[in-house]
């Protein structure tokens, strides 16, 4: 081991030693670049080094490592094993101090596994680092970002959904968090400005991943979201996510869901970006699933490109059945063959099919009489006197309650907080100023 690499280890397990962590961690970003020339030997470093005592000091041989994977083509299983211990066995009140590099270090990670094609060897990993990174269960990290991409890269979504089902009531801010800690800004320290990016990056990867399992008014939330954002200009995530936003609306109410006045940067920027998906609204508000599988036909390339395909067959799904929708409410009974010609269905086998799984998803409430090949039409069964309704209309009562109580607190300190205290007493200045009569030498109040 070269003697620069064994002052960094001297350091790291002095300092460690003496509990002089904030200190080891303002001088360790200065370390990454000699460990990244190292990286052949870092394995060395690590034998000297105890993940729980000298948690600062192996994150920044991991990050060094992650740096140098691209060249060093290091074994995945070796990286894997790497963080897989390092998030099991370190300190948390030691990576507390070095929270960016934490976050760079996860950010790397995943970038790694998703060009290996192992992301789903990394879904446990990141949600070990995001339990103990954030510091309530309804904190938003970076890293969730990080969690989100590895799922849908290996399309498994069981313990993701569990960190997304819940409601965000705080953002972990890397940027406030780093100006705390006076990192030296350098080439391998997070750039603040990436908040902003893996916020967005959350909901948008959060809005994908519910489409995939249909869960689309949950997923029309996330990406609307992501767009509506405040920002000056527009983001190539929000653009994306305005496009399946768009799409999803069309599943969810049959028209462009409701979007703020305010977010300029639709009007301005996406609208016109997004021109295709425009032409697929307009065409679908016209309720002709012919009209609407031409358009989807001639812009296939487009919708492809975008990796919207999948979703533009969905559209087409909901507007057959919608326009199945439609027809419980003007007959009651209808034949099988009658159902497909006027939802332009191919012929009474797929109007059946449709039917029977609309029927099973509880969209309608119908039979169909396999002898004579007739469908009945019925009304909604539900008659809201059941336990069973009792107890869901309790639960959804107290869900409302709860989240008032969170809107209350996060008022409260809204109005406590010194920058809104001196803003609000400023602008009230500024008002009773403009109203103040302005005095002129002949004033006899003079």
């Amino acid at each position: 081991m070269g003697s620069a690499l064994e002052n960094f280890v001297n350091q790291v397990r002095t300092m460690s030693a003496s509990g002089s962590f904030r200190e080891l961690a303002d001088d360790l970003p200065e370390s990454v670049s000699l460990l990244a020339r190292n990286w052949s030997i870092l394995d060395n470093v690590l034998e000297t080094l105890d993940v729980q005592q000298h948690t600062l000091g192996v994150l920044y041989v991991l990050l060094a490592k992650l740096h140098s994977a691209a060249t060093a083509n290091p074994e995945p299983v070796q990286i894997i094993q790497l963080m897989r211990d390092f998030v099991h066995r370190n300190n948390v009140e030691q990576l507390r101090f070095a929270i960016c590099a934490f976050y760079e270090t996860c950010h790397l990670f995943t970038d790694y596994l998703v060009q290996k094609n192992l992301s789903i060897l990394g879904i446990k990993i990141m949600a070990r680092a995001v339990d103990q990174i954030r510091q309530i269960d309804s904190q938003l990290t970076p890293i969730h970002a990080d969690l989100c991409l590895l799922s849908l890269k290996a399309k498994n979504f069981n313990l993701v959904l569990t960190y997304m089902d819940g409601d965000i009531t705080d953002i972990s801010t890397a940027a406030a968090e780093c100006k705390t800690q006076q990192q030296q800004q350098s080439q391998h320290t997070v750039d603040a400005n990436n908040d902003a990016k893996y916020f967005l990056l959350f909901y948008y990867y959060g809005g994908m991943i519910y489409t995939a399992v249909k869960e689309y008014d949950r997923a029309l939330y996330f990406f609307e979201v992501c767009i509506t954002t405040p920002a000056m200009a527009m983001s190539h995530i929000m653009l994306e996510a305005y496009k399946k936003f768009l799409m999803v609306s069309l599943i969810v109410e049959g028209n462009i869901a409701f979007i703020p006045k305010n977010t300029q940067v639709i009007g301005r920027f996406m609208k016109p970006m997004a021109s295709h998906y425009h032409d697929l609204v307009n065409v679908y508000a016209n309720s002709s699933s012919e009209e609407l599988r031409i358009l989807i036909l001639k812009y296939s390339e487009a919708f492809t490109r975008d990796s919207n395909m999948g979703l533009a067959k969905q559209v087409a799904t909901s507007l057959y059945k919608r326009n199945i929708k439609r027809l419980t409410k003007t007959f009651l009974t209808l034949s099988l063959s009658d159902v497909a010609s006027r939802v332009q269905l191919s012929g009474a086998a797929e109007a059946e099919r449709y039917i029977l799984n609309m029927i099973k998803s509880r969209e309608i409430y119908a039979s169909i009489n396999q002898k004579d090949g007739m469908v009945l039409f019925k009304d909604d069964p539900e008659k809201y006197n059941s336990p069973d309704m009792f107890l869901n209309v309790q639960t959804n009562i107290t869900q409302v309650l709860d989240l008032v109580k969170q809107i209350n607190k996060m008022e409260e300190e809204i109005i406590l907080n010194p920058m809104y205290v001196k803003k609000a007493l400023g602008s009230q200045d500024d008002d009773l100023t403009s109203q103040h009569p302005k005095t002129y030498s002949g004033d006899p109040t003079d």
